[in-house]
């Protein structure tokens, strides 16, 4: 037994790496290893001669069993000791941060608006989604069976008996009442947020993203609109070269009423805002009608205003070249990655509207 003992010391202390050191134990302790066999022959021995051999194989097995895991574990260390004198590591390069987000157009162009309209002296404000029909309608010159009405594609919220008839808000046009309602003009405030109407193709989504403007104050004329709008475009799309055109159009809630369209120019293939050869509409506008005021309890005669309302979704795939609405709102993180803007890179407009 000593003599086996010594013969696997030798074999593991000679053993030049973890490959020779495992075939050292192979032969040793394997399922067919030399000890191994030993025990297996306790089995047959009588009693007595086990008591006697027994101990004898065990402190073998071992003590080869020690010396093969005080062999690798020097071993280990060896091949550490190496890889720290050879391998260098530069921690001025940039690491793998792993997967990232990213932040979606939409929530982008709502930061450059907020941004763009704080500088002129502009609130953000909220409402609920689910509006009530006098909000939603009636308070903007809409009321029950007026032509208007159909020109919107309502999401109705089914109504028990005596309960107040509710909508998915059509437009975020009721946050301009709740503003002048709940507090006292002068009044500058935009309201971005989510909007529903029954209508789905490349252009058009059932829940879209919609940014409106108004302003209630005294002496308010089409001129302050128009610059609003001209100084608002020109900051938002970063060109000088933003020209507008006023169209005479009808919406219930302001009268007079403009559609505005920008100038386009081709660029690299593509059509962009700016320049003069061709024009493309962008927002609708207009003064804010007298019963609309007088509706949220001021008096039109001493106060005045104008509003104005356009697509989010439609401002962020003219600036930044998208060309289906559809895929804003289908989570393809291909889209995502390709589309959306990374925390630390993202475009600001923190120069200010004079800039």
């Amino acid at each position: 037994m000593h003599e086996l003992q010594t013969r696997f010391e030798a074999e593991v202390a000679a053993a030049g790496d973890a490959a020779a050191l495992d075939a050292v134990r192979v032969a040793a302790l394997g399922k067919s290893g030399e000890i191994t066999q030993l025990l297996k022959t306790l089995g047959k021995m009588d009693p007595e001669t086990r008591k006697v051999e027994g101990p004898k194989i065990h402190a073998v097995r071992e003590a080869v069993q020690a010396a093969i895991t005080h062999k690798k574990d020097a071993l280990e260390q060896a091949e550490l000791d190496a890889r720290l004198a050879t391998e260098r590591l530069d921690l001025s390069l940039p690491t793998d941060t792993g997967p990232k987000g990213s932040i979606h157009p939409v929530s982008q162009v709502m930061d450059e608006l907020a941004e763009i309209f704080a500088d002129l002296g502009f609130a953000v404000a909220e409402g609920p989604e689910v509006e009530d029909d006098w909000h939603n309608f009636t308070a903007l010159n809409i009321p029950e069976a007026h032509p208007a009405r159909a020109m919107q594609d309502t999401f109705y919220v089914e109504a028990g008996e005596g309960e107040t008839p509710l909508v998915l808000r059509t437009h975020t046009s009721p946050v301009q009442i709740r503003t002048m309602m709940s507090g006292k003009p002068p009044f500058r405030i935009i309201a971005p947020g989510r909007v529903y109407r029954s209508d789905s193709d490349a252009t058009h989504t059932p829940m879209f993203h919609q940014v409106e403007g108004l302003v209630i104050d005294k002496n308010i004329h089409l001129g302050h609109l128009k610059w609003t709008l001209e100084t608002f475009l020109k900051a938002f799309f970063e060109r000088d070269d933003v020209v507008l055109r006023m169209r005479p159009s009808y919406f219930p809630f302001t009268e007079p009423s403009a559609e505005v369209d920008v100038g386009w120019s081709t660029e690299k293939g593509r059509r962009v805002v700016g320049g003069s050869e061709g024009w493309m509409e962008v927002l609708g506008s207009g003064m804010v009608h007298p019963k609309v005021i007088e509706a949220c309890g001021l008096d039109p005669n001493e106060w005045q205003g104008f509003a104005f309302g356009c697509g989010i979704d439609r401002l962020a795939m003219l600036k930044y070249g998208m060309d289906d609405l559809r895929a804003f709102f289908d989570g393809d993180l291909r889209w995502l990655r390709h589309y959306g803007f990374r925390f630390l890179d993202v475009p600001t407009l923190s120069a200010g509207v004079g800039a």
